[in-house]
């Protein structure tokens, strides 16, 4: 069955280049040098984050590529992303990023992914919310919103950046609350929460004293549950402490 890594942070955590999280996303593949395909729709396909995919995710630890979609350079789009076995998606405007997708299709490539394939699905802040069925999002300017359409790969909510943005919490909470967002997750900026296909499988963090809840909405109180968290062994020292 496919995997989903859902992040709290998605530039800041490819920006840390020996952050074990991605090795633990490319053990999951299995395959000795994983093919990985990275989406960065979210920033317009900003060069400089496509840069530090490549730099992170380089040569020597897998086979990188980049699927550009506002200067696409293939007619066959389901056939490029079929051969990737990791599809990495950038964080950046959620709204914008899912609204290109349906336009090109890739939402049901993707879709097809998901049922029928070991694939395993990642990203931070809009790529670990778009996997869910909504979440909190800057993606129509400062003042935080609720957006409600995800792809639903995996039922519930997600709500990233608990530990690191004032506004996630209170709207979060809000959400749940008047039935706008169903039952969900909230990470820190540098925890990950892990599914195989639709059953969640453990959070994970490169540092001690992450943050990983179950968020729900019981008789109008909200209750959080914290989530068992397995602290990832890094290949280098990491700076302890929420990245932005």
């Amino acid at each position: 069955m496919a995997h989903i890594v859902a992040t709290g942070a998605g530039r800041a955590m490819m920006d840390r280049r020996a952050d074990p999280t991605h090795d633990y996303i490319l053990g999951l593949t299995g395959e000795e040098r994983p093919r990985v395909l990275f989406v960065g729709t979210a920033t317009g396909d900003d060069p400089s984050y496509i840069l530090s995919f490549y730099q992170t995710y380089d040569s020597d630890r897998c086979a990188p590529r980049h699927l550009p979609l506002f200067h696409r350079p293939m007619d066959d789009l389901a056939g490029f992303v079929r051969g990737f076995d990791v599809i990495h998606v950038g964080g950046g405007n959620t709204a914008n990023m899912l609204d290109v997708w349906k336009r090109q299709g890739l939402d049901e490539i993707m879709r097809e992914l998901w049922e029928d394939s070991n694939v395993v699905f990642t990203g931070g802040s809009a790529g670990g919310i778009c996997w869910f069925e909504g979440g909190t999002t800057d993606s129509y300017g400062p003042t935080l919103q609720v957006l409600p359409e995800g792809l639903g790969f995996l039922h519930g909510s997600f709500c990233p950046h608990y530990d690191a943005e004032d506004q996630r919490q209170p709207l979060f909470h809000a959400a749940l609350k008047s039935g706008e967002l169903s039952t969900g997750y909230a990470v820190g900026n540098l925890q990950s929460l892990h599914f195989d296909g639709d059953e969640f499988v453990t959070a994970i963090s490169p540092v001690a004293d992450g943050l990983a809840l179950r968020v729900e909405a019981v008789d109008g109180e909200i209750v959080e549950t914290p989530l068992p968290i397995r602290v990832l062994d890094a290949r280098e020292p990491i700076v302890a402490g929420p990245s932005s």
